[in-house]
């Protein structure tokens, strides 16, 4: 691959197409050129980039040719139509959707955690769920010391997960009910300003949606870890960006907190944020447009053996997402080197 490859984001007018620009850009990634591509709808739009306006092109099946880099945050099906066309070219893919994470042939990276697995991609390799990348920043190195066996979550997701429109929904809502008319709702199945709603994907037959059962399958996976049991409940929050997750993990040796505080000390694109006596914990307000996640409120889960229960706080459209497709692309260039 070229030293300074030329890169194309797919999806680049979405939320998280427009901060994998920007982290190319503050991340000072060598790009050589870069193609935006997405919809019709969008084509002939402009994003800045190291100071130049870029147009926006119309996504089609010839849009790869002299691609090195394609970092794709469009949408499952588009995923599974372009993503293969694109590895046919030759083009690595670095997919954020959920259309290969579970493929066997696919690897499913978080940098800090497994790099390695990059080597073993065949042309595409998948972003993970953004709320399992944020848990895994905290749970793995823990994992690495103390052996999880499983762990119970729940999760406290910002509106920015679900989209733009999102976002919108939670402002327009917020300013209804101050002005005393009924919120109306369009994204979302109830009103979310000043509520939260137990439901995050589709439900699976099981009682889970998609979205809590990808942190056990996506951990495993990650984690190298087969045996590894989550219990997650997933919730929307009237939190505009950062997501927050709540877990107690059992382990298979014994595990303090003091011991379990510097492994997370010296953890990769981690924080520890751990002073509740100064009211210092990880918060959303704080870990927005932040690369590192933070975690705190750790103690000694008092409900099971060889327990911690802590608490984590990353940008779910950086970390979850933008970020670690910039990272994994970073990678890639290692092993040109």
């Amino acid at each position: 691959m070229n030293r300074n490859p030329h890169v194309a984001v797919v999806g680049a007018t979405g939320a998280v197409g427009v901060e994998m620009v920007r982290t190319l850009e503050k991340r000072k990634f060598p790009v050589a050129t870069l193609t935006l591509l997405a919809s019709a709808r969008s084509a002939g739009k402009t994003l800045k980039f190291r100071g130049h306006d870029l147009p926006v092109k119309e996504l089609t099946q010839d849009s790869f040719q002299g691609i090195d880099i394609a970092l794709f945050s469009a949408g499952g099906n588009i995923s599974k139509q372009y993503a293969p066309i694109a590895a046919a070219t030759g083009c690595v893919v670095v997919d954020n959707s959920s259309a290969f994470r579970q493929d066997d042939s696919v690897p499913l990276v978080i940098p800090e955690i497994n790099a390695e697995d990059v080597r073993g991609h065949n042309g595409i390799i998948a972003n993970p769920n953004c709320t399992t990348a944020i848990t895994l920043m905290a749970l793995y190195p823990l994992h690495q010391a103390f052996c999880v066996k499983r762990i119970f979550a729940s999760s406290y997701q910002a509106v920015s997960g679900t989209g733009a429109k999102a976002i919108e929904e939670l402002k327009r809502q917020v300013g209804e009910i101050v002005a005393g008319r009924p919120a109306t709702k369009e994204v979302y199945p109830h009103q979310i300003a000043f509520n939260v709603l137990p439901h995050v994907d589709s439900f699976l037959p099981g009682g889970y949606t998609k979205e809590e059962m990808k942190m056990e399958n996506e951990g495993r996976k990650i984690m190298h870890h087969p045996n590894f049991r989550a219990s997650v409940t997933c919730v929307r929050v009237p939190v505009y960006r950062s997501h927050s997750v709540a877990v107690s993990a059992e382990f298979e040796k014994p595990v303090d907190v003091a011991a379990a505080r510097e492994v997370l000390k010296k953890a990769p694109g981690l924080d520890v944020v751990d002073e509740p006596e100064k009211t210092r914990y990880p918060m959303p307000l704080f870990t927005s447009g932040k690369y590192h996640c933070e975690v705190g409120r750790l103690r000694k889960d008092c409900a099971m053996d060889n327990g911690l229960a802590f608490w984590v706080s990353g940008d779910q459209l950086l970390k979850g997402a933008a970020l670690n497709a910039v990272q994994i692309a970073e990678e890639l260039l290692q092993l040109t080197r």
